[in-house]
């Protein structure tokens, strides 16, 4: 259980990398703004906003990252950074877009459950 509990949260580490480079190098870009279906105008209006955004899941994935490198002296720093994850993937849900909710809270809640359950 412990080894599918690290698969899943290297999984939620590796998407907030990926929502990094999404929000900080490719916003007004075509990718991301098919990805989060934004106009020209706003995705060059909001980037830098966006590129504060990104730094933060920066900084998720880090945490993540850290925990998994400490092994199972890490399981504290990965349950909290989870926890972050999971509470900003509701708030997003709420305040943004449902989609948020499946895309980032999900996985996260489930590595949390499944690191409980080790």
């Amino acid at each position: 259980m412990a080894l599918v509990a690290n698969v899943l949260t290297a999984i939620v580490a590796a998407l907030h990398v990926y929502f990094l480079v999404l929000e900080m190098l490719l916003w007004d870009k075509a990718l991301g703004r098919r990805v989060f279906r934004l106009t020209p105008e706003f995705a060059t209006a909001s980037k830098s906003l966006a590129a504060n955004q990104g730094l933060y899941n920066g900084f998720l994935a880090a945490g993540l990252i850290w925990g998994l490198i400490l092994g199972e002296a890490g399981t504290a720093i990965k349950v909290f950074f989870l926890a972050c994850v999971l509470i900003a993937g509701v708030f997003g849900a709420v305040t943004v877009n449902r989609r948020i909710l499946w895309i980032q809270a999900a996985p996260a809640l489930a590595a949390l459950v499944l690191l409980w359950m080790r």
